[in-house]
């Protein structure tokens, strides 16, 4: 295997005091944005040609070992109101962005975005309410060996969540949480190969407990 180098970029504007009820000046709403990406230098398959050069859809046989994989991302997370200074409600808004080379990758580039609503209810101060949106695209190396292999070509994933955490008790955190999914896998095929998997609604409840 290869070697995996990793980097990241922060720059935090607005950073806030510890002790948020002793401050008489506007610090500004926080916010966190980030940069950073991987390089790995290990061989990894080529969903295009096989070792003999040939399309590996079409004829089969060996991926190609490509050198190299990499992949770049952005992360956006910022505070974007709240009444005043010591309230514990807030608005907040978070997009994160990932791409890559496309032929030895499932997916070229995904993309997730949603808004937080924090304290959203009188004396819930701890409870979060939360709507998420993303999209995962899949790479043209993908794509071309689910055409040159008679599959259905897989295209692009949407998503939609909504969930709520809930401090039930200083120790207890319950979230329900919904997920709707158009076109799963990007169009992935059903178990008998004919038609295209249908649209997915996921439920789901997450439990913390803090000793």
């Amino acid at each position: 295997t290869g070697a995996l180098l990793m980097t990241e970029l922060q720059y935090a504007i607005n950073p806030q005091p510890d002790d948020m009820s002793k401050v008489t000046k506007d610090p500004g709403l926080p916010g966190i944005y980030k940069l950073g990406g991987f390089y790995d230098t290990g061989r990894f398959p080529d969903y295009r040609y096989n070792t003999a050069g040939q399309s590996l859809g079409a004829n089969g046989g060996e991926p190609r070992m490509d050198r190299g994989n990499w992949m770049v991302y952005g992360i956006v997370d910022q505070m974007l109101w709240r009444p005043s200074l010591q309230s514990a409600q807030s608005v907040g808004v978070f997009a994160r962005a990932t791409g890559n080379n496309g032929d030895r990758n499932m997916i070229s580039f995904a993309v997730d975005a949603g808004v937080n609503l924090k304290a959203p209810f009188k004396g819930r101060d701890n409870d979060t309410v939360g709507v998420g949106w993303g999209l995962g695209r899949a790479t043209y190396g993908l794509r071309n060996y689910d055409r040159t292999s008679g599959s259905h070509p897989q295209g692009t994933e949407n998503h939609l969540e909504v969930t709520y955490q809930a401090q039930v008790t200083p120790w207890w955190v319950m979230q329900p949480d919904f997920q709707y999914i158009w076109n799963p896998s990007g169009g992935i095929a059903d178990w008998g190969g004919y038609k295209r998997v249908g649209n997915e609604a996921v439920f789901g409840l997450h439990s913390s407990i803090t000793f």
